[in-house]
């Protein structure tokens, strides 16, 4: 059954059918499992990976460093969105994810070759594109709800889940090459996918002439979109930093400081994804019900208290500690994921969501600085830990000083029009 009509400036694109939107949902939902899962091998893997290549803690954080500068072109990436549309950009980005994963599994004999395709992966993992279709198709009333259920879907916790059956016979690589086998049925499922009507608007406005084409945002970005990009990369830079901390470390923390076997930690792991989880429903519930400014300042303040208890708090309750960070490390990211594609021009959306994973990817660069710096600095990781915490409350003064425009319940076109 089709809803009701959207209103948009120039006609009406009619809303999708709740089977169809359940369809995507679900479609972004594994498409973000696979981003979601390439990102977290690192949390239980890093002992391995060390081990394997002879390299130390500090020694993997400055070569990290290094490789992932080319992420800065992730604008590359995410503009093809605006040039070919929705449904081809998520092709290539199951693709890339497949095929990366799989020649970790079996080309990568040396430690650089190894990071080579580890940039690979970790670059499709940072363009967040799926959060562009559900957002265009969803009704404004349950946006961000919508939107956080596929990213929760993607929260599913595989990454703890798979190292009890995979790696005691095939190895920690195939953590990586498993992704290969998992796009196949992913692939399947896009068959299905249809154009956002939204894109399809903006391309026949642009055979019309009332829109001009653009090649990745230059010359149609306007001053409006270059606020909310800088603004939006920093705050999203100040949730990544704290996202590789807590990624690449945080397993290496419980079994390295503090003495938990793999087994262990992968229990802790499992609880904290489903903490997760939890976190990310919560928000999308909350951003729809009190706001995204109001929700995201719980989510980072949440988040940055837990930081400080991993660090500080005491030795007995790290488990809980890992609970929390599961928990408030979603609800606030659930903002970026919600908040930024909405408040771009469809016209340009993916350009500007381009742009603003580029800045943001300074953090790509200053996350693994830090690390080094404070594993170099702090062995016992206590302040590690604070310093992540930190930057969360740093996050939460730039949201009150730049009073961002309140996107709750309202259509795109409209948030467009008065931002």
């Amino acid at each position: 059954m089709v809803t009701a009509e959207q209103s948009k400036a120039s006609g009406f694109i009619k809303a999708r059918s709740k089977q169809y939107i359940i369809y995507l949902v679900l479609f972004m939902g594994v498409v973000a499992i696979m981003d979601q899962y390439l990102s977290m091998v690192p949390i239980t893997y890093m002992n391995s990976i060390l081990d394997e290549y002879a390299i130390s803690a500090s020694q993997f954080s400055w070569w990290e460093a290094l490789y992932l500068i080319p992420t800065f072109f992730i604008f590359a990436l995410n503009g093809l969105v605006d040039i070919i549309g929705r449904k081809y950009s998520i092709l290539l980005l199951i693709l890339m994810m497949g095929l990366s994963s799989l020649a970790i599994a079996l080309f990568s004999p040396t430690f650089h070759l190894f990071m080579v395709f580890y940039a690979i992966v970790t670059f499709t993992t940072v363009s967040n594109m799926w959060t562009i279709p559900i957002s265009e198709e969803a009704p404004a009333q349950k946006r961000a709800k919508l939107v956080s259920i596929v990213y929760v879907i993607g929260l599913f916790p595989l990454s703890a889940i798979i190292p009890l059956y995979v790696i005691p016979t095939l190895g920690w690589k195939w953590m990586y090459g498993i992704m290969f086998f998992f796009m196949i049925p992913v692939l399947v499922l896009w068959v299905f996918m249809k154009e956002t009507g939204r894109y399809d608007e903006i391309k026949e406005e642009r055979k019309s002439g009332k829109l001009k084409k653009h090649f990745f945002g230059l010359g149609s970005i306007n001053r409006c979109d270059v606020r909310y990009i800088i603004f939006s990369a920093f705050i999203w830079m100040c949730w990544l930093i704290n996202s590789l901390l807590v990624i690449r470390w945080m397993g290496y923390y419980f079994m390295e400081i503090h003495g938990y076997a793999r087994n262990e930690w992968l229990l802790v792991f499992l609880v904290s994804g489903i903490m997760m989880i939890i976190g990310g429903i919560v928000s999308g519930y909350v951003m729809d019900k009190i706001g995204r400014k109001k929700g995201f300042m719980i989510g980072a303040g949440g988040f940055a208290l837990s930081l400080f208890l991993l660090g500080f708090g005491p030795v007995a309750f790290l488990p809980v500690m890992a609970a929390l960070v599961g928990f408030f490390i979603a609800f606030a990211y659930a903002w970026v994921i919600v908040y930024i594609p909405e408040i771009f021009p469809t016209e340009r959306r993916g350009a500007c969501l381009g742009w603003t994973t580029t800045v943001a990817r300074i953090s790509y660069v200053v996350g693994p600085v830090t690390a080094a710096l404070m594993l170099e600095a702090d062995p016992t990781m206590q302040w590690f830990w604070v310093v992540g915490g930190l930057l969360m409350i740093l996050a939460i003064i730039i949201v009150l000083l730049f009073h961002p425009y309140e996107t709750k319940t309202k259509e795109l076109e409209e948030i467009e029009v008065n931002r």
